[in-house]
């Protein structure tokens, strides 16, 4: 029975040590990470001795759990000193957070009452421990004024964390969280520890030992914590440790292997425990088969590689300084060049120090044509980029022409174009993404300086690649934009020309149709002769302005009068024939005068068509401030307000089938609000409609001279 208990004594021994060997372990590791970083940070000194002072304690317990009779005493003393550095440097935490105020804590005032705390608890536990061996019957009160000492101090951790956590916003926390979680995971599991114990006045065993294994992951926390020190108030060029990559590496392979092996130890244990008489068999065979695949998987390259990019990117400075590369990304991309694809070619290329590059944009029909030639000679042929381009949109992959006549595996038999690898020091092939699709292909040449290309470069260069990618896709929708707009205008100016033409093939119509009537009649003929030869005139205008594409026109100074006198005399032809009121108004105006005139006439035939050969047509011409006036009134059939609002000045809306364009009233108001005027309409079903045109011009008075408005527009 004895040898039992002795060796369950033996055992729980072995794992206390364990626990907080791991612990002295972790702590360890703390303070060497605190020392490189703690001159950039304002807690560097307390953070060091409350690790040393952790480290120090887990030492002391695992130490005397390997002795016949463990120094109490000593590990009490080690466990105030860890609980009063830690609790200073939460007090220092918060202190930061309330500085600029008149709170204690903002100034030094509160280092000796603190001191003075802890001395008094530093004398107090352990001359309690000393009184009760001298006085056993001290010895209940003594235990719970010790189990009462460490939970108030278990609980002061936890209120400072509290308030802490309370006066901290989320951007304040970033740097710090870690750590006090860290810390309240120890205070936590003190408090329960204790509590428990001062319930059945011992501690629980169990309890006592995993303590070591939970400080130990408190650790972990905490150097996550220290790892995120901001670096903005070090000095430029201060010195500081670092790791080389192939170090790290093989550091990092070493620690794998070592608890790869140990967990396959583990396991190979419990399959002999469990496995009976297959127990010897079963490990044997699963120790080699996982010493293979830890052979395997050490000497996998891929693997390796892999491994090489995680440490470079988690735990490595980086190669660029990507604040300033990209501002001068963007502002290449913006100068002042208009030449946009070149600009891209010239912006990706400075990011890796290449001298060269071209560029291959894709067109509407699915090819690739050169856009951009920057300091480096074309293909010797046309490039056949199709078969290359399908590779870079489904992979996305940035191609090394390097690597890939080195190691072509890596790239999966890709077969590129030989008008490209047979370019002078073509060296990346870069595709420029706009969401799924691939806008543009981009070829560097080789850089005259000799530089490595890793995982940094590719990523910085995809990046770049994405932006570059909806730069050029929106300068070709841009440049598709501008081709549209020329085309609308080009068609906008046919539709007017097939307008006018229309309203002449009407006259000419209207004259052969009374040609056989009045073929014998001499002022016929000469009317005749008069409207071919308008006619011709007004189509060799057309012409011009159709071989022009941009719609010039001659400007006239002329009287509003004469040109409203000329419209109604052409709309006598038809029925019911027009009437003028000029009202002694006279106006000059500046203007195109054709096409004013055509905006006239057009709105007089609409209200001869609009209404019937017993009704009236009125043309008016009235003084306003500011300009003149024309009114078309006539007694026809009106039109509703909700035609009016959302179909009159529609254009290609039509109501006269296929005799009309629908763009008479658009034209004819379009040119109106070139002069700065207005067209009104008021009109109702049945009753007839007013279209009021508003111009601005000058008055000219009964003795010739001109009254000036407020308000004169000069086309």
């Amino acid at each position: 029975m004895s040898l039992e208990l002795e060796t369950e004594t033996t055992v729980l021994s072995n794992i206390g040590s364990y626990s907080y060997g791991t612990a002295l372990l972790a702590y360890s590791m703390l303070v060497l990470l605190v020392l490189i970083v703690r001159r950039n940070s304002p807690l560097g000194n307390p953070l060091l001795v409350a690790s040393s002072l952790t480290a120090l304690w887990a030492g002391v317990v695992t130490a005397s759990t390997l002795l016949a009779e463990p120094k109490v005493l000593l590990m009490q003393v080690t466990e105030i000193a860890r609980n009063a550095a830690w609790l200073f440097v939460l007090l220092k935490l918060i202190g930061i957070r309330v500085q600029g105020t008149d709170h204690i804590l903002a100034t030094n005032r509160w280092v000796p009452w603190f001191i003075l705390c802890f001395s008094l608890v530093l004398v107090a536990l352990p001359g309690a421990e000393l009184l009760t061996a001298y006085a056993p019957a001290l010895y209940t009160l003594s235990l719970n004024l010790s189990f009462s000492t460490w939970i108030a101090m278990s609980v002061v951790g936890m209120l400072l964390l509290e308030q802490f956590f309370r006066n901290s916003s989320e951007g304040e926390l970033w740097a710090t969280k870690h750590l006090c979680l860290g810390l309240g995971i120890l205070f936590a599991f003190d408090f329960f520890m204790y509590a428990e114990a001062l319930l059945f006045r011992q501690l629980d065993s169990n309890s006592w030992q995993a303590r070591g294994i939970v400080s130990a992951m408190a650790a972990i926390l905490m150097a996550i914590s220290i790892s995120r020190t901001d670096r903005s108030d070090a000095p430029e060029n201060a010195p500081g440790i670092h790791l080389s990559r192939h170090v790290a590496f093989h550091s990092l392979t070493l620690m794998v292997s070592g608890i790869y092996l140990i967990t396959m130890a583990l396991a190979a244990y419990f399959i002999r425990y469990l496995g009976g008489s297959w127990g010897g068999v079963l490990q044997i065979t699963f120790l080699c088969a996982a010493g293979l695949t830890l052979i395997v998987l050490l000497f996998s390259g891929r693997i390796r590689a892999s491994t090489r990019v995680w440490l470079s990117k988690n735990f490595f400075s980086y190669k660029y300084d990507y604040r300033l590369e990209w501002l001068q990304f963007t502002a290449t991309l913006a100068s002042g060049n208009n030449d946009i694809p070149e600009n891209i070619t010239r912006a990706v290329a400075h990011l890796v120090k290449s001298p060269a590059g071209i560029l291959w944009s894709r067109t509407d029909d699915g090819r690739f044509n050169i856009v951009a030639n920057w300091e480096m000679p074309l293909p010797n042929s046309e490039v056949d980029l199709g078969g290359l381009a399908l590779w870079l949109q489904e992979e996305g992959w940035i191609i090394d022409l390097r690597e890939w006549r080195q190691v072509p595996d890596l790239y999966q038999g890709l077969q590129l174009p030989a008008e490209i690898t047979d370019i002078p020091r073509a060296w990346l092939i870069i595709p420029l993404l706009f969401g799924d699709r691939l806008q543009g292909i981009l070829l560097l040449r080789e850089s005259d300086l000799p530089q490595e290309f890793n995982w940094e470069d590719r990523d910085l260069l995809k990046v770049a690649g994405k932006q570059a990618g909806s730069h050029l896709a929106q300068f070709q929708a841009d440049k598709a934009l501008m081709e549209s707009r020329q085309f609308e205008a080009f068609n906008r100016l046919s539709a007017y020309v097939i307008h006018d033409l229309k309203n002449i093939l009407a006259q000419l119509s209207l004259m052969v149709s009374n040609a056989q009537k009045h073929k014998h009649n001499p002022e016929f003929i000469d009317d005749m002769v008069s409207t071919v030869s308008n006619t011709v005139t007004r189509m060799s205008k057309l012409m011009a302005q159709l071989r022009s594409g941009a719609g010039q026109t001659e400007q006239h100074e002329f009287d509003l009068a004469d040109l409203l006198d000329v419209v109604v005399t052409e709309g006598r032809h038809r029925d019911p024939a027009p009437s003028l009121e000029l009202n002694d108004c006279k106006f000059s105006l500046t203007c195109d005068r054709d096409r004013l005139q055509t905006v006239f006439g057009h709105l007089v035939q609409n209200a001869q068509e609009a209404t019937d050969k017993s009704g009236e047509v009125k043309v008016r011409l009235l003084r306003e401030r500011g300009g003149a006036v024309v009114e078309v009134e006539d007694t026809g059939i009106g039109m509703d307000e909700d035609f009016v609002r959302h179909r009159l000045f529609k254009p290609f809306d039509s109501t006269k089938g296929l005799t009309g364009m629908g763009i008479g009233a658009f034209e004819s108001r379009d040119f109106i609000h070139s002069l700065g005027g207005s067209i009104k309409v008021q009109s109702t079903l049945g009753s007839g409609s007013i279209f009021r045109v508003f111009i601005p011009c000058t008055e000219v008075t009964a003795d010739g001279n001109e009254n000036t408005p407020d308000k004169v527009t000069i086309s």
